[in-house]
């Protein structure tokens, strides 16, 4: 893959409509390959040069048009709930038409009580034959994911999965044992050290691939291809240009039996391409997103936003990533 020539990061600042993942801005960079394609940089700020390289080669390659042919031309996503009350909970569901719905669980501050709410208003407005996943990011305990998987999965009338209900691979393994609903794995690949570890350890029934902490379209195929458990394609909180790539990986893969987690252009306040990738009747199509410039004027972030973002890319090309 050849690298994109770019005249520096186009550097943007999207309010959020509600608080998710702890944060209420989302801070990406754009840059743009010579053809005119576009590829998202969008590490969370907390993200150290490490960590954030993989980002950047998977932003090179949509630059660089480097994806593979797509085997279909639209994917079916789900609604992505944040932690919130019931009644908005219910109102996200009705967005879209998605006929999945992936609810986050295990929020700091909250109760059980009030995730099984969610879930009770989750499945009202899905009606019985809707699909209802849960992601806990691993912030339970084995006993507080036993205890809590059970009584959600009630409350849901039945869950998909659980994604990342404990953190360490060793951990989701024993879950997995004690529990009748499937796991899914996220962070127990994409932040591992030897993402097959999951597979080794028969710790997943699933397993969560986001595209940008992985590498790019073409690294996430070889993983899906060896890990052997069927994938789920999920965003990073990207803008359409990064979302654009998800999608791109879901069209090339060989199977794909569950909705992914692609629908959270909703989630910001705004986006930039000229035709937001939010799904009609549970879909979104296939192709690369064209960047509206108005948006990047509307969204660009302040100078000391962008000098930071730079140097973050400089620690990153030190280490001679990607």
């Amino acid at each position: 893959m050849s690298a994109p020539t770019y005249g520096g990061l186009r550097v943007l600042s999207i309010p959020m409509r509600t608080r998710f993942r702890g944060i209420t801005v989302r801070e990406v960079a754009l840059v743009q390959g010579a053809d005119g394609r576009w590829g998202e940089w969008s590490p969370f700020l907390e993200y150290d040069a490490a960590v954030a390289a993989p980002w950047w080669a998977c932003a090179l390659e949509a630059a660089a048009g480097d994806w593979p042919e797509p085997l279909r031309t639209e994917i079916p996503v789900n609604a992505t709930v944040p932690a919130v009350g019931p009644e908005q909970a219910h109102a996200i569901v009705l967005r879209g038409g998605c006929r999945t719905a992936k609810v986050k669980v295990a929020e700091p501050g909250q109760s059980l009580a009030q995730a099984e709410a969610r879930l009770e208003a989750v499945r009202d407005a899905l009606g019985p034959d809707g699909r209802i996943r849960v992601d806990a990011n691993g912030l339970w305990s084995i006993d507080e994911a036993v205890t809590a998987i059970a009584a959600l999965d009630r409350a849901a009338g039945g869950l998909e999965y659980v994604e990342q209900p404990v953190m360490s691979v060793e951990d989701l393994a024993v879950v997995r044992r004690r529990v009748d609903v499937p796991i899914a794995a996220d962070e127990s690949i994409r932040r591992a050290a030897d993402p097959y570890r999951v597979r080794d350890l028969e710790a997943a029934d699933v397993a969560v691939l986001k595209v940008q902490p992985l590498g790019g379209v073409r690294a996430c195929l070889r993983i899906a291809e060896d890990i052997g458990l069927p994938v789920v394609v999920s965003s990073a909180l990207e803008t359409s240009v990064g979302i654009a790539a998800g999608l791109a990986l879901a069209a090339a893969l060989p199977e794909l039996p569950f909705a992914c987690g692609l629908a959270t252009v909703a989630l910001l306040t705004d986006d930039v391409a000229t035709r937001p990738l939010v799904p009609v009747d549970g879909m979104l199509p296939v192709g690369a997103s064209l960047v509206d410039d108005a948006a990047l004027d509307r969204l660009a972030a302040a100078p000391d936003r962008v000098a930071h973002w730079e140097a973050r890319l400089a620690e990153v090309e030190r280490m001679g990533a990607p």
